[in-house]
């Protein structure tokens, strides 16, 4: 009777050895199959630019690789990250800027930038080629979104204030659990000035009932049927939603531009919790 107790112990010390090794593999396999986020907070990172395609006379998209073809960059939506280069003297600079990329491209990120003749973050995206390295590191950022936490999204963009407006309006629409509607007004100079248009055009046509675009230029070409002008409070009240609880008004652009929107807003009723500046 004692051999076969003990015989049975045995057996079971077995299956408990077992049980566990099969347990740590697993957790092993799950961990190991997580997709590898690059970005670090603290320290700066390099990532290869593979792709550099010229848009216009002063706008390029930049495509640089992750470590993996698995890799995500880890960005939340909506923030950003820093980016490091060097201006004209060979100074150290740093300016943050949102990819029109998100987590679920893995392998890569993009950036679409706007080079500016006296910039100094400019002057390094100009000089930048193929095989380059950029110095990135982050997430920065205020801004915090989870599916479904306002009706609809007002966006009013300025230039290359686009970008994060982009980023959300992809994450959300791409997402077949978030049924948030999105209503952007994106101001530029001229026609030639505007960012990613033709992705814009895309997500409206795939997404009609969802989203929605109010071109409006300062310089329109002959034959425009956009707004003319700036962005004012009439265009604000026929193109985005009303002042609600259940919405949020998003701004991006340069400064003189969020200065007169958060006029316009607070005229219209909208209060400081239903906005957010980028």
């Amino acid at each position: 009777m004692e051999h076969f107790q003990s015989h049975r112990v045995e057996i079971v010390s077995i299956a408990v050895a077992v049980a566990t090794v099969g347990a740590a593999t697993a957790y092993y396999l799950y961990v190991s199959k997580k997709p590898k986020v690059c970005l670090d907070p603290e320290e700066f990172k390099e990532f290869k630019l593979v792709k550099r395609t010229q848009l216009s006379y002063n706008v390029a998209k930049f495509k640089f690789a992750l470590p993996t073809p698995t890799s995500v960059l880890g960005l939340p939506i909506g923030q950003h990250m820093s980016c490091r280069g060097k201006d004209q003297n060979g100074d150290d600079v740093v300016k943050p800027y949102t990819p029109t990329t998100l987590d679920s491209d893995l392998g890569y990120f993009e950036l679409v930038i706007k080079m500016y003749p006296q910039g100094r973050m400019s002057h390094h995206f100009r000089e930048m080629q193929e095989g380059d390295y950029l110095a990135v590191k982050g997430p920065k950022g205020r801004f915090k979104y989870q599916p479904g936490q306002v009706r609809a999204f007002g966006m009013l963009a300025g230039g290359t204030g686009i970008t994060p407006m982009f980023q959300v309006a992809r994450a959300i629409l791409e997402n077949p659990k978030d049924k948030t509607d999105i209503h952007l007004i994106y101001a530029n100079v001229a026609y030639e000035d505007i960012l990613l248009k033709e992705e814009l055009d895309e997500l409206t046509s795939r997404y009609p009932n969802r989203m929605s675009v109010y071109y409006v230029l300062n310089q329109p070409p002959e034959g425009w049927d956009g707004g003319v002008g700036f962005i004012s409070k009439e265009m604000i009240q026929v193109h985005c939603p009303a002042p609600a609880e259940d919405i949020k008004i998003l701004r991006c652009g340069p400064p003189p531009m969020n200065k007169a929107m958060a006029a316009h807003l607070e005229a219209l009723g909208y209060i400081s919790e239903m906005q957010f500046q980028f």
